[in-house]
C-alpha cells in the first residue's frame, strides 16, 4: 500500500512544494496505470497457462510476445465483429496502431477480417474458433484476477474501487 502525503479533494491541505516530488509517484493517475499494469500482466499469465488457450498462443504469451496492447483486442472487439476504425475508436488508439494489432492477431489466428454485411467496400474484424477460445480465457483469466484483487483488498475496498472507477470513468 502507498501512503499518501497528502488527501484529494480537501481544499485546506496545502499543495506540495516545488521541491516536495512524491506526488509523482502517488498521484491516481499513476497509481491508477500501475495497477492496470499489474491487472493485465496477471492476466496474460493466467492465459499464457490457460488449458483451453492453443499452446502456439501460449508460448507467445509466455514469451510476453503477446502483451497488453492485444489485449485491446480482446476487450474491444465486438462479438458481432467490428470495422478497424470501430475498434481502434473503443481501444482508444490509432487506426494505423490498430491495424498493426489486427495483422498480428490474423497471424496467430485470433481474428479475420471478412466483407461487412452493411457496406460492400468495408471490411469486418471478426474472431475465429481460436479467437472465441482466447476470449474465454481472457474472461476466466479476468474472473481470477478480480478474485486475487477482491482477496488482497479486501471486499469493501474492491466494491468501493470498482464502483469508484465505474463512476469516474463511465
Amino acid at each position: 500500500m502507498v501512503s499518501l502525503p497528502y488527501h484529494f479533494g480537501v481544499s485546506e491541505t496545502p499543495a506540495p512544494s516545488i521541491t516536495d516530488d512524491r506526488w509523482r509517484a502517488t498521484h491516481l493517475g499513476r497509481l491508477m496505470g500501475l495497477a492496470l499494469r499489474r491487472f493485465d500482466e496477471r492476466v496474460l499469465h493466467l492465459m499464457a497457462h490457460h488449458p483451453q488457450v492453443p499452446l502456439a498462443l501460449s508460448h507467445l504469451a509466455a514469451r510476453d510476445q503477446v502483451g497488453a496492447a492485444h489485449i485491446h483486442i480482446t476487450r474491444h472487439l465486438a462479438l458481432q465483429g467490428s470495422r478497424l476504425t470501430e475498434l481502434a475508436a473503443s481501444a482508444g488508439m490509432s487506426k494505423q496502431a490498430m491495424g498493426d494489432l489486427v495483422a498480428q492477431c490474423e497471424a496467430w489466428d485470433l481474428v479475420r477480417r471478412e466483407p461487412d454485411p452493411l457496406d460492400a467496400r468495408a471490411r469486418r474484424i471478426v474472431f475465429t474458433a481460436t479467437g472465441l477460445l482466447w476470449l474465454q480465457a481472457f474472461r476466466q483469466a479476468v474472473a481470477q484476477a478480480e478474485a486475487e484483487f477482491r482477496a488482497q483488498v479486501g471486499s469493501d475496498v474492491a466494491t468501493v474501487v470498482a464502483l469508484g472507477l465505474e463512476a469516474y470513468g463511465g
